[in-house]
Order: C-alpha cells, then sequence, then structure tokens
C-alpha cells in the first residue's frame, strides 16, 4: 500500500536532549493542528546517549506521524539536517531546532510567507545567548554579509519554511546549515526573513562555542563564495523543440 504524502515534513535534528523533547512535543503537537494540514515529524537522532531516541520510539507508538533516523554515531549537526531533508517527503519542509530555543508557535508565521516567496528564514532580532555568543553571531553574520552579498541578519537561525524545490537545490557540505539562505539564492530562489522569538536554553550546554566554530565558519565562509564565483551563468537565445521520430 502507498501512503499518502505529507503536506509538511518537519525536520528536527536532536542530540542529547531527552529533557526538552517532551516540552517540545507538547508545543509542536498543537501547532501542527492548527495548521491544519497533512505532516511528518522527522527526528534525526545525532548519535545520543542520554534516552532521547527511547522519547521517540515512545512517540511513534502512538503517532504515526513520527518518524525516526537515528545516526550510528555523532555525525555533527549538518549531517542531521541534510539527512532529515533527504528523507522528507512534504511538499513544504520546516526545519528547527530541539533545545527549546525555536518557538514551535512561528511556523505559521513562516508557512503564510510561502505563497510568495520560496523560503522563509527566521531572525532572530532579540537573541538568549550570553552576551559572548551574541557578540560573537553578530560579528559573524556583518562579515558573512559583506563577503556573501546576502543582505542577511541571521544566516544561522534553524527555524526555517521552504517549498520543497528549495530543499532539492542545497548541496549538503559540513557547515551548510549556517548558509542556507546564501545558498538558496545563489540557486534563484526567493528568500524573506521573519523576526521569530528566541529563547534561553532550558538545559544541557550548548555544543557550539565561539572558539570552535570560528575558524570553521570562516573556512566556510569562503568555500561558499568560491561557489558564488563559480556559479554558472547563460542565457539561452533559442531552442528547437525536439521533433517526432519519422
Amino acid at each position: 500500500m502507498t501512503l499518502p504524502l505529507p503536506e509538511i515534513s518537519i525536520v528536527l535534528p536532536v542530540y542529547n536532549e531527552a529533557e526538552s523533547l517532551p516540552i517540545l512535543w507538547e508545543e509542536l503537537a498543537p501547532v501542527l493542528k492548527r495548521v491544519g494540514r497533512g505532516a511528518e515529524v522527522i527526528v534525526v537522532d545525532d548519535g545520543s546517549t542520554d534516552g532521547s531516541t527511547e522519547f521517540v520510539r515512545l512517540l511513534q507508538a502512538t503517532d504515526p506521524q513520527v518518524r525516526l533516523i537515528r545516526f550510528a554515531r555523532n555525525a555533527g549537526l549538518s549531517s542531521a539536517f541534510a539527512a532529515g531533508l533527504h528523507a522528507a517527503r512534504g511538499r513544504i519542509v520546516v526545519t528547527l531546532d530541539s533545545d527549546l530555543q525555536s518557538d514551535p508557535a512561528d511556523i505559521p508565521a513562516l508557512l503564510g510567507q510561502l505563497d510568495r516567496w520560496d523560503a522563509a528564514c527566521g531572525w532572530r532580532a532579540a537573541r538568549r545567548d550570553p552576551w559572548l555568543k551574541r557578540l560573537s553571531s553578530r560579528i559573524a553574520n556583518r562579515v558573512r554579509a559583506a563577503v556573501l552579498g546576502d543582505h542577511i541578519h541571521d544566516s544561522a537561525c534553524s527555524l526555517r519554511a521552504m517549498h520543497r524545490r528549495c530543499v532539492e537545490s542545497l548541496v549538503p557540505f559540513n557547515g551548510f546549515h549556517r548558509f542556507v539562505p546564501a545558498l538558496l539564492r545563489q540557486a534563484g530562489f526567493t528568500v524573506i526573513e521573519v523576526e521569530v522569538n528566541h529563547r534561553p536554553r532550558r538545559f544541557g550546554a550548548s555544543n557550539y562555542g565561539v572558539w570552535n566554530r570560528a575558524w570553521r565558519g570562516l573556512v566556510d565562509m569562503l568555500g561558499v563564495r568560491w561557489m558564488q564565483s563559480r556559479r554558472l551563468r547563460y542565457e539561452v537565445a533559442e531552442e528547437s523543440p525536439p521533433q517526432p521520430p519519422r
């Protein structure tokens, strides 16, 4: 039997978020009902060791819209997003973090932009992070905007909604999740930023610090800039239609 395709796919990367997941599900489930479209939730467990997988399996036992992809070992956020995006079947794909800093209540506002835009990306205008992380992100965003010319305020915000055609254009690499708006614009898609709620982290500590991502972020940005410079550009003046066989 062929299962009907969902209208929306939610991609949710998880790494040791056993405390956050029950709260997140209580927030996300009513949002999906309010949106009123068929949905699937793809949880990508990036090698958790704290019981996150067991909670997702409990959800699966009562909710057929929940799907689980479990990595054999920790592979990083880019890999988790790439696996989830590849598995998504919906006409529209939404991504968000699982640490409760993203607010599922913002999803309808993002979806509401997709009748005019190819993708809607969250903008955490009021960050709820420690001051050093806020400062480093502000500097990184300004440098990235100057180098890539994408005029995006918050490139690394994981709360996004996009049409499937956008997903199919993304070529994943280690670090691509921080440059999705620029990559989409490179591919010719229209992208709008939407201000979203950002909340303090409630449990645990972030796996991404200032110093452990500064150099990687610079290298990745230069790689994206190189891709921009090598983008094929041409204009077709004439193209003959295929002829029927004789």
